[in-house]
């Protein structure tokens, strides 16, 4: 029987990740980092959401109360509520989804219920803002833990970004506010924002001629950027970028990284002119654990088994990988396999959990046997559910996210971009 991933976390050795996550997250939201359940080993900045407050009421109630107030309050706002799921949340939350999907997947489907006053996204605090720029102005975006937020998103924060835009312009002898084309018709740098960042960097790119990407279609991204401009500004996750741009015929050595903390980001003058892509120096701390060793031993101990990883996983191990794709990627590769087939995924535990449930007759593990789930998206706990829905019947919206119209207006232009921009 597969084991579920609050039970798996309480067996990983103490020393990679901690087991204290199995907990409710309401006593870990008000602390510094980003709790119990990270990586021991991935240092990691401080998040930028305030924590939310879950009456004790709600901490100490039984688990069957929970969901039963859940579905009772479901039944009571009907259409009026729409609940989003990501695919990494527990699954406990994700019975409750009207929708299941990644991040933009989701954010898309709300706008197909025009009728829900209330979104209430379980995920993190980057897709709230999302669907909240997405949405109508009469529409409310929720998410049930303020807590949730994103290591990687944290990484790149709007005055890294716009100190560094400042520096790479300077070396190109642009203006950074007022970047203009060249006698090529091209400008000397555009900036590409992976999903996985705030709203405040999703309008940065807006306001520079730049974009937003997904991990489905960063290739195509990509290739839109670079028709536009001679090399691009890729935040917060240098892993999506090295790969997409290296599968697309892009060098190393035009790649090179950019450290917020280190003048010129820790690179020459020439380096920056010869660059194609500058990659900003963030990571999931979930994919990033993953190894080529692991994918060796899963070869070892199941011949023949094919591997699948996310593309925000290091190079060395989506090189040495049998595929690689987003979530919903993965999910179709699983999808396509045959009965019997092995199947090592690079991917979050909840995922993967879900799809060895969902295909029973074919053998799904997780690449990672010490299991650390996105502690962050783990913060989305039944009672902070139960909490927020309750409060709606009442007539009260807690933990309500709301983007301002100077950041939501060019964040949708960068948006509106990503959407045009449709692999082939």
């Amino acid at each position: 029987m597969t084991l579920s991933v609050n039970e798996r976390i309480q067996l990983t050795p103490k020393d990679s990740c901690n087991s204290e996550l199995a907990a409710g997250p309401w006593a870990f939201d008000a602390m510094p980092g980003y709790g119990p359940g990270s990586s021991e080993a991935d240092p990691v900045p401080e998040p930028t959401a305030h924590p939310g407050q879950l009456p004790v009421a709600y901490q100490q109630m039984e688990q069957d109360e929970l969901h039963r107030r859940i579905r009772a309050a479901k039944a009571a706002l009907g259409d009026e509520l729409v609940i989003l799921g990501h695919f990494y949340q527990r699954d406990e939350v994700v019975q409750y989804a009207d929708f299941l999907g990644d991040s933009f997947q989701l954010a898309k489907a709300a706008l197909t219920r025009p009728e829900a006053q209330s979104i209430v996204f379980c995920g993190v605090h980057f897709m709230a803002e999302t669907a909240d720029i997405l949405s109508r102005d009469d529409q409310q975006v929720i998410l049930p833990n303020l807590a949730a937020g994103c290591s990687m998103a944290d990484m790149a924060d709007e005055d890294s970004v716009e100190a560094a835009w400042e520096e790479i312009c300077e070396v190109y002898g642009v203006d950074p506010q007022n970047v203009q084309p060249d006698a090529e018709g091209k400008l000397p740098v555009l900036p590409v924002t992976y999903m996985n960042s705030s709203a405040a960097l999703k309008a940065f790119c807006g306001r520079h001629g730049g974009i937003v990407c997904t991990s489905s279609n960063a290739e195509t991204v990509l290739e839109w950027a670079f028709e536009r401009a001679h090399r691009v500004l890729f935040f917060p996750d240098q892993h999506l970028g090295r790969n997409t741009a290296k599968a697309m015929g892009v060098p190393l050595e035009q790649m090179p990284m950019w450290n917020p903390r280190r003048p010129l980001g820790g690179n020459t003058e020439q380096a920056l002119v010869e660059a194609k892509v500058l990659l900003w120096h963030g990571f999931c701390s979930v994919h990033r654990r993953f190894t080529v060793a692991q994918i060796e031993q899963a070869r070892t101990e199941h011949p023949g088994c094919k591997v699948i990883v996310h593309p925000e996983c290091p190079m060395p191990v989506v090189d040495a990988a049998d595929a690689a794709g987003s979530t919903d990627a993965i999910r179709k590769y699983v999808a396509a396999s045959s009965p019997g087939d092995v199947i090592a995924v690079g991917t979050e535990i909840n995922l993967v959990n879900r799809l060895a449930a969902e295909y029973p007759d074919r053998t799904i593990f997780c690449l990672d046997p010490v299991i650390c789930p996105c502690s962050t998206m783990y913060r989305i706990h039944p009672g902070y559910l139960a909490w927020v829905l309750d409060e709606l019947v009442a007539g009260r919206a807690p933990n309500q996210i709301t983007v301002s119209a100077d950041v939501a207006e060019p964040a949708r232009v960068a948006l509106d971009r990503m959407l045009a921009a449709v692999p082939k």
